[in-house]
């Protein structure tokens, strides 16, 4: 049986002291996170998934959601218990306004408790998460009477959502959407159709589901330019704002899937339900992609979530297993063998997951700051260099985060072995649930084709100059510190590598997008890596800074410092090499024909 224990040192460690959460309390909503209150939601949050949610994660693998003869949902043993108590003790309103239910605190904390639910409980997770995302899409482009209807039951946890897209015969290209949204005399829609992949889509936990729908008005253009969103309730709220009559939306089928057994990923039937547009008509893809962005960054926390939690399972079991000797000798002469910890290949591995999750917990959280900034910084100018770092970020959280996320959950399971491949071991869930994240939000192809073929482009090159800017910042100053200097000095590698990427598109992409497309999931990757690596930096910065005041806890600071330096010599190199396939360009990739790829004899 795996364990969960949240990593509530190492978060309190970059919320408080890397990120200096305090010393942003003269902005908006930032008053509340005093620092008592941070590491109460820290500490208790962290609890609350360690002992509710992780209890349930093999339940919910085992068990999955059962679909009844009505087309309700029914939720694995204990899901809709342990829901009810997140509803009451309030998690889901930590980072909501404060006018329709929420606490209004930083987002930094919001990203705190999903990451710590995530790991926990991945598919429990999804539920409050489809929620947040549709939240964030009706707070930005509904209308004043659909924020009062909607908001607040959704942030208190009384309504969830969900968000639909995808279509049997489409998924990226949303342009080829079918469904159909009909006008009514009473300023309704009808919508009829079929969505496909919906997590979330029916199930037994909240009393009114709140659906956001793509479809096509008539006469829409037959592209993206042609989609209008609308909100799609199971239960048609009545006049005093309680679910009413049962809509025509229904849960034709629950996908059998992989892993995350325990949400409800379903295919719905939309027969002339009645939908109330969000936004402008034909302008329903953008306002989506508030909550794309938003469910994309909750994503890339998933990835890190699999890894952390695989992670701890691999250190215990590498601990006690014993295979073998020591290369150097008997580390335990009186045992007939060793730990396999002492092996160098396993704590390879286990460096590897060590050096990422704290560099992505550190990464993610840097971006839920921006989010905060985009809104809440003092001037305009604070405000825009938020927003473009966390555009141009949003992808690489994402793709980069859930690549090595999957990886690492991979790697955990090898350490135990054969064991990892037994079933009640549970490494081999983390495998399975880890990798949908890849896929699902936009698969990580599509990610690193919104990093290269968009973002990088934004506003004339001024995100990632921005981005260059701060890393370059960093290096000089603290290659001034002979500690940090070794650092420094890789991330300066990396950094020269990631511009030489970023100037060979320039020169090559105009003039052959296959290039761009053959070299952007390398670039993604070079990015997590120097991302990662201005987060190893600043960590060791306070690392080092703390051990020479003194502090009580020195084992703590020193481990950040050896694993700085292990990713500066483990991590970095590797942006060399993809730099190198980048500048390979597209030809061999391009050149075979279809039938070259056919296996018949």
């Amino acid at each position: 049986m795996p364990t969960y224990t949240a990593p509530t040192r190492d978060t309190r460690f970059i919320v408080n002291e890397m990120l200096d959460l305090a010393s942003y309390g003269n902005l908006p909503g930032f008053e509340n996170a005093s620092a008592d209150m941070i590491d109460t939601v820290i500490n208790e949050a962290g609890k609350f998934c360690a002992e509710v949610l992780h209890p349930l994660n093999q339940v919910g693998d085992r068990e999955g959601c059962t679909r009844n003869a009505d087309g309700s949902v029914t939720t694995p043993t204990g899901f809709k218990k342990a829901f009810e108590q997140y509803r009451e003790s309030g998690w889901g309103t930590i980072a909501q306004p404060e006018e329709f239910g929420g606490q209004g605190m930083p987002h930094v904390l919001g990203f705190v408790v999903e990451e710590f639910m995530a790991a926990s409980n991945q598919a429990f997770a999804m539920y409050p998460g489809l929620t947040a995302g549709a939240i964030s899409a009706i707070t930005a482009k509904g209308s004043d009477e659909q924020k009062e209807m909607y908001l607040p039951k959704m942030i208190s946890g009384e309504w969830t959502g969900t968000m639909n897209l995808t279509e049997p015969h489409c998924g990226t290209d949303l342009g080829m959407i079918r469904t159909k949204a009909e006008p009514q005399a009473d300023g309704s829609y009808a919508i009829t159709g079929t969505k496909i992949f919906i997590s979330a889509g029916e199930h037994d936990m909240s009393e009114n589901i709140i659906h956001l729908v793509l479809a096509k008005t008539p006469g829409a253009p037959d592209s993206s330019k042609g989609i209008s969103l609308f909100i799609v309730p199971k239960f048609l709220p009545d006049a005093d704002g309680n679910p009413g009559a049962r809509n025509g939306v229904m849960c034709g089928s629950i996908e059998e899937k992989m892993g995350i057994h325990g949400n409800s990923t379903c295919l719905m039937n939309y027969d002339s339900a009645t939908g109330w547009m969000v936004g402008e008509e034909n302008k329903g893809l953008a306002a989506m992609f508030i909550m794309m962005n938003a469910a994309r960054l909750g994503v890339g926390i998933q990835g890190l979530a699999q890894a952390e939690i695989s992670y701890q399972n691999a250190v215990t079991y590498a601990l006690d297993r014993r295979q073998g000797r020591a290369l150097t000798g008997p580390a335990d002469p009186q045992a007939q063998a060793d730990p396999i910890f002492v092996h160098p290949d396993v704590r390879r591995m286990l460096m590897d997951a060590k050096a990422f999750t704290e560099g992505m917990r550190a990464l993610a959280l840097w971006g839920a700051l921006q989010v905060d900034l985009t809104h809440k910084a003092q001037t305009e100018e604070e405000r825009e260099e938020a927003d473009m770092i966390i555009s141009l970020l949003t992808p690489v959280i994402k793709g980069y985060g859930t690549d090595k996320g999957y990886d690492i959950a991979n790697n955990m399971q090898q350490v135990y072995g054969g064991h990892g491949y037994i079933a009640e071991w549970g490494m081999e869930q983390f495998v399975r649930d880890s990798r949908i994240a890849m896929i699902y939000e936009g698969t990580n192809g599509v990610q690193a084709m919104d990093l290269c073929g968009r973002k990088l482009a934004h506003k004339g090159g001024a995100a990632i100059q921005a981005f260059f800017k701060t890393v370059d910042e960093e290096i000089a100053s603290a290659k001034a510190d002979e500690t940090l200097k070794p650092i420094a000095e890789a991330l300066d590698k990396a950094l020269t590598d990631q511009k030489a990427a970023t100037m060979w598109f320039m020169q090559h992409a105009m003039q052959n997008p296959n290039d761009l497309g053959a070299g952007a999931h390398h670039y993604m990757h070079i990015m997590g890596i120097v991302s990662l690596g201005l987060m190893w930096l600043r960590m060791a910065k306070v690392a080092a800074a703390r051990l020479s005041q003194g502090t009580d806890d020195k084992a703590f600071y020193e481990a950040k410092l050896t694993t700085a330096r292990y990713y500066a010599d483990r991590f970095i190199p590797d942006a060399g090499a993809l730099r190198r396939k980048i500048e390979s360009g597209a030809a061999s990739m391009m050149a075979l024909e279809a039938d070259d790829f056919a296996t018949a004899a």
